[in-house]
C-alpha cells in the first residue's frame, strides 16, 4: 500500500492523489491547451478504476458539452483514454493562442 494511503481514515473520503499533465488541440483561431487532472485513489469506487483522469476544458460546446475524461486501472489507461476523449469532438469554444 502506497504510504500516503494511510492518511485515510474513511473510504467515504475518498481520498486521492492528483497528477497533472497538459496537452494542446488545434482549434481554428490556434491551439487551446488543455490541463488534464488524474486522481489516483486509495479506494477507488471499482477495483479496476483505481485512476480517473477529467480535462479542465469542455469540447463540443456548441452541440451538447462534453467535458473528456476517463477511467482506468493504470494512469496511463486513465490518461489515455482522457486525451482520446480531447479528439472525439471540435472545441467550439472562444480561448485560443
Amino acid at each position: 500500500m502506497k504510504d500516503w494511503a494511510y492518511a485515510q481514515f474513511q473510504p467515504s473520503d475518498q481520498l486521492a492523489r492528483l497528477h497533472y499533465f497538459t496537452m494542446k488541440k488545434q482549434h481554428t483561431r490556434g491551439e487551446v491547451v488543455f490541463t488534464i487532472t488524474v486522481h489516483e485513489f486509495v479506494k477507488p469506487p471499482d477495483p479496476q478504476m483505481e485512476f480517473f483522469a477529467q480535462a479542465d476544458k469542455q469540447t463540443n460546446q456548441k452541440t451538447a458539452p462534453y467535458t473528456p475524461c476517463g477511467w482506468g486501472a493504470t494512469l496511463l489507461d486513465a490518461l489515455a483514454e482522457c486525451t482520446k476523449a480531447v479528439h472525439r469532438f471540435p472545441y467550439e469554444g472562444p480561448e485560443a493562442g
